[in-house]
């Protein structure tokens, strides 16, 4: 039997079906294509409308391939099953199956029942097992490899509806995670990104409060991860800004394979939106955790996430984040334009932002963040950089590229010594719009 997942979302998703992947093969299925699997399952994503539109239109479109081959069973997973369910079931009756975020392990066995008996079902009860159910189950590359160490949140932004389709904060024993991850590193994995929709909240039982400033069991977690023979790098993504506290510093500044990258998603630089987003915090106090972590940890470099156009963002408003995101200079961000989403409490206010002024504000966004990563990467001509080598570069065969403990790309000509997972210093010759090119020191 064939399986192929087609996967919709952010990092969280990809990991999801990575383990759901592994738990079938371990099945004794095996990966197949599109049009020849047994099992096609879409793991999907509901943060915004658009990707829901994206999923169904390529759910609907697969009814010709259901047509031609009727024993293929077709399920749908992730964020937009959770939401919809059995809606998905009525629109969609070429679709066998509907499993919600926290049934994921239910997967194998429901699949191996399905083709004894064909029915159509739909199952959504939220359930704690799925974290630790899920773990272990790795199809990763030699050199990288993913950990989900926390799941849900339970910090109901109102523009988010990931507490409603993830669940509740929960998160994996220090135990399994530490055993999952000497798992991956004895197989040849040297760099291992933590995952969680706030990671560090990890360990905290849920408490949405911040911890005490020497509490953070975030950081005991990185330092334990640190001592591993044989891993070269951590990195982890997203944590909540509030969590940053002088413990969970201090832990990376002082555990030397934690990259000196941070995610620090925004989301806006205005008080007044904060607020409203119910992010519970301030520009300010935002402004003042970046300055705290530069100066524990300098030459760190900061990625972040922001949403223009929510309801009531004035052109005010949109100038305090352009502000805002200039002065910390943020070398990556993703950017987008407000979505809303059924549940979340902004769904029910007025979309008050023209989608004209949301795009004029999203490609000012852009425009400013192009400027300031060509002025970053110009200014890393003639340093020497230390690379994690990943292989063949995407775009020219006759390179290879890997990453810098900040995070930016570095492509160079390999010579026979080269081997993705290894660290190798690159002599920076020159830099692109969004990475830096150079060759490899003996």
């Amino acid at each position: 039997m064939k399986y192929f997942i087609r996967t919709y979302g952010c990092q969280m998703n990809e990991r999801d079906s990575e383990a759901i992947g592994a738990a079938l093969e371990e099945a004794g299925f095996t990966r197949g294509s599109e049009e020849d699997c047994d099992l096609l399952l879409f793991n999907t994503c509901s943060v915004r409308e658009a990707a829901e539109r994206k999923a169904k239109g390529k759910i609907g479109y697969i009814r010709k391939l259901k047509l031609k081959k009727p024993s293929l069973i077709i399920g749908v997973t992730g964020c937009m099953a959770q939401r919809l369910g059995e809606e998905l079931l009525r629109e969609l009756p070429h679709l066998d199956f509907v499993l919600g975020t926290g049934q994921m392990q239910r997967l194998v066995p429901l699949v191996q029942e399905l083709m004894k008996e064909r029915r159509r079902c739909s199952e959504t009860e939220l359930s704690a097992e799925v974290l630790e159910s899920m773990g272990g189950h790795d199809q990763s590359p030699s050199w990288h490899g993913q950990i989900a160490i926390t799941r849900g949140c339970n910090r109901f932004c109102s523009y988010c509806i990931v507490p409603y389709v993830r669940g509740r904060e929960i998160s994996r024993t220090k135990e399994s995670i530490l055993t999952e991850a000497r798992a991956l590193t004895e197989r040849g994995v040297r760099e291992i990104l933590l995952l969680g929709q706030n990671v560090a909240a990890y360990g905290l039982n849920g408490d949405v409060r911040p911890p005490a400033p020497d509490h953070s069991p975030f950081a005991e977690l990185l330092e334990e991860l640190n001592e591993i023979p044989g891993l070269l790098r951590i990195r982890f993504t997203s944590p909540y800004v509030s969590y940053f506290n002088p413990r969970l510093i201090s832990a990376m500044k002082n555990c030397e394979k934690v990259c000196r990258n941070v995610h620090l998603p925004l989301q806006s630089g205005s008080a007044r939106i904060l607020k409203a987003m119910n992010r519970q915090y301030t520009a300010q106090s935002y402004r003042e955790k970046v300055a705290e972590i530069r100066e524990a940890i300098p030459g760190i470099t900061f990625s972040t996430d922001v949403i223009v156009g929510v309801p009531g963002e004035e052109d005010s408003d949109f100038a305090l984040t352009r502000e805002l995101m200039n002065e910390v200079g943020f070398e990556q961000a993703y950017i987008f334009k407000y979505s809303p989403r059924p549940g979340a409490r902004s769904a029910l206010l007025e979309d008050s932002v023209p989608e004209e002024v949301n795009e004029e504000r999203n490609q000012i966004l852009l425009d400013d963040l192009k400027e300031r990563i060509g002025a970053r990467l110009s200014g890393l001509v003639g340093s020497t950089q230390e690379v994690l080598l990943e292989g063949v570069s995407a775009r020219n065969p006759g390179r290879w590229s890997g990453r810098t403990s900040t995070n930016f790309v570095v492509h160079f000509e390999p010579d026979e010594t080269c081997s993705p997972g290894t660290l190798r210093q690159v002599k920076i010759s020159r830099s692109g719009a969004v990475s830096l090119f150079g060759s490899l020191l003996p």
